[in-house]
């Protein structure tokens, strides 16, 4: 899955040598392109997106001043570097609430991509009105409520993004079949597509004990969860790493309420 600039404007080719491989560059207004049938990983890394790339998308005027505020902490830029999110991608986010993340994602897909604010059925009663503003807002943004086991699309996705909620739907009380909810995630992927979860760190061993009530997850566990239904380890971020956070107290407490220690990951769908 190639990735290029979410900024291209024009383009005009010429041709060079990378790592002993024929590279065709495509000069853009705003970076180079490269693509290469003889080593497609090369061409990849080459074309890997930085968070500086994300600058226009944060700019954006849609969005709300509220969330703006909180980006110091939150890192957008550098969790849509690791997504590789550009024009014309295909995203699904799972359980969005008031859409911090969606309202990032739509302009970064641009008029050639879509958002799917996608509200598990368990929370429909509140937030299917946050993100049925999200689409009134932004014309590629779109509704979809149902099952997260039995989640479905009607295109095949590039990325799926999960932001602060997988703890949530491993607690009994949910009623969430984690392992069926993966699977689905798995299936509404492309081939190569990305799975980019973001939550809270428990402590080491906690698995998902303390998930109903710090609204922790321990990442080994949650990366054990994801890769049991295909999921390869693609990557990580230390963006939202807050070191001096000892894992024992609620996410809520005032005292680290916005700087609780969070990890995340990217897991690819094998090709």
């Amino acid at each position: 899955m190639l990735k290029s600039s979410i900024l291209v404007t024009t383009l005009a080719a010429s041709a060079i040598t990378l790592s002993g491989c024929l590279i065709i560059a495509k000069e853009s207004g705003t970076r180079t392109v490269y693509v290469s049938a003889e080593d497609p990983a090369a061409a990849e890394a080459a074309n890997a997106l930085e968070p500086s790339d994300y600058a226009p998308v944060l700019a954006d005027p849609r969005r709300l001043q509220t969330e703006v505020a909180r980006d110091p902490l939150r890192k957008p830029a550098e969790m849509l570097a690791l997504a590789q999110i550009q024009q014309g991608d295909v995203i699904a986010d799972i359980r969005p609430e008031e859409g911090y993340f969606t309202r990032l994602f739509a302009p970064a897909v641009g008029n050639t991509g879509k958002v799917y604010a996608f509200v598990p059925n368990q929370t429909a009663g509140r937030e299917n009105a946050f993100a049925d503003t999200l689409a009134t807002t932004y014309p590629n943004v779109s509704r979809v409520t149902g099952a997260l086991e039995t989640m479905s699309f009607d295109r095949p996705l590039d990325i799926v993004f999960m932001g602060e909620e997988y703890h949530d739907f491993t607690i009994p009380r949910f009623g969430v079949d984690v392992a069926a909810m993966n699977a689905a995630v798995f299936a509404a992927l492309k081939p190569g597509g990305l799975y980019v979860i973001l939550d809270h760190q428990a402590a080491d061993g906690a698995g998902i004990s303390v998930a109903g009530t710090l609204h922790r997850i321990e990442a080994a566990e949650l990366r054990r969860q994801v890769e049991a239904v295909g999921f390869v380890f693609d990557g990580e971020s230390d963006a939202v790493r807050m070191p001096g956070d000892n894992h024992t107290l609620s996410v809520f407490d005032e005292s680290i309420r916005g700087r609780s220690d969070r990890f995340v990951y990217r897991f690819r769908k094998p090709i």
